[in-house]
């Protein structure tokens, strides 16, 4: 390629556009929170998915059930297809547009697909719940969790609203800035769409009358795949938001859970905070640790926060680096 001083200087806006990106979507994310329902793709998302999904998912459970699998992978990946179009095109027109404004218009599509701030006040209004009673606390821990709340005690609806939060934090925010960081828009579009239909079709078992163990299971699987390094990721931050773990504490209590990723974040903040997180009859991270009281949830949304200022930066470089190679 022939550089010129105006093909040079063009590169370079792309770069500085592209690397304000993240910084900015999280900015429209602090000042503004989500978007109303019908102008969200996540729930545009999860409406394609359950519409789906009530056609693919059976009434009653049946072994081995070959067909279901491979027709919900066909689905999910005509979805996931759809996703990648349309991100892409989005992207693609944003790019036309003077570097200045494609930075803006790219925060504005970006920031639907994370969510630092709703997840932070959720989490906190779990808290401020249970101060006023247990019935509350449990009701507003329903909307964080897929878990069964009725008998859970105060601890546990606690420490649940910290796993929530810790988990969360991978799949809201670091998740998508990674793989914008690494595939632009459309890669966060993918990670949204793929965790979004892991939340709706990814059970082992029955929910909402249907059975998903076999045609959840891809949705499951591409999930995990495309969470695994995030979800190390989330745990280091919030390590060094923590002023440091050890890592072969880190691996050791993240394997006790189910979730090959799920269990970093949730580890990664347990050890942080030096408090016990648990789910009743299932794990328990950090067992010689303390009791969770209010003030650790506080101290965990403001470790996620730490976690989110370490990893913006650094997504910011990624992605100016990204434009500088298409350049």
């Amino acid at each position: 390629m022939n550089w010129t001083v105006e093909s040079v200087g063009h590169a370079l806006l792309v770069i500085s556009a592209l690397a304000c990106v993240p910084p900015l979507a999280l900015a429209i994310d602090h000042w503004l929170g989500e978007p109303p329902a019908p102008a969200h793709p996540v729930v545009w998302m999860g409406r394609a998915l359950g519409w789906c999904g009530e056609r693919l998912a059976p009434l009653s459970p049946k072994a081995r059930d070959y067909k279901g699998f491979w027709l919900a992978a066909l689905v999910w990946c005509v979805l996931a297809a759809l996703v990648l179009i349309v991100s892409g095109g989005l992207q693609h027109a944003a790019l036309m547009l003077p570097a200045p404004l494609a930075a803006v218009v790219l925060a504005l599509l970006l920031k639907p697909l994370l969510a630092w701030r709703m997840l932070r006040e959720e989490v906190l209004a779990v808290e401020d719940a249970l101060a006023r009673s247990l019935p509350e606390g449990r009701e507003r821990l329903a909307r964080l969790v897929s878990r069964d709340v009725e008998q859970l005690n105060a601890l546990q609806v606690r420490e649940s609203a910290i796993e929530s939060l810790a988990e969360n934090l991978n799949d809201s925010v670091v998740a998508p800035l990674f793989w914008f960081a690494l595939l632009g828009l459309p890669g966060a579009a993918l990670y949204r769409f793929a965790n979004t239909a892991d939340a709706m079709w990814g059970y082992p078992g029955m929910r909402g009358g249907r059975y998903w163990q076999w045609v959840g299971k891809w949705a499951a699987r591409a999930d995990d795949v495309l969470s695994w390094l995030p979800a190390r990721i989330t745990a280091l931050l919030l390590a060094a938001a923590g002023r440091g773990l050890r890592w072969h504490k880190l691996r050791r209590e993240a394997g006790k859970t189910p979730s090959p990723n799920s269990g970093w974040p949730m580890a990664a903040m347990a050890l942080a905070l030096g408090v016990r997180l648990g789910k009743p009859g299932v794990y328990t991270l950090n067992p010689k640790g303390r009791r969770a009281g209010p003030l650790q949830t506080r101290r965990a949304a403001r470790l996620g926060g730490h976690a989110v200022m370490l990893i913006t930066p650094v997504v910011a470089v990624l992605a100016g680096l990204r434009g500088w190679a298409g350049a």
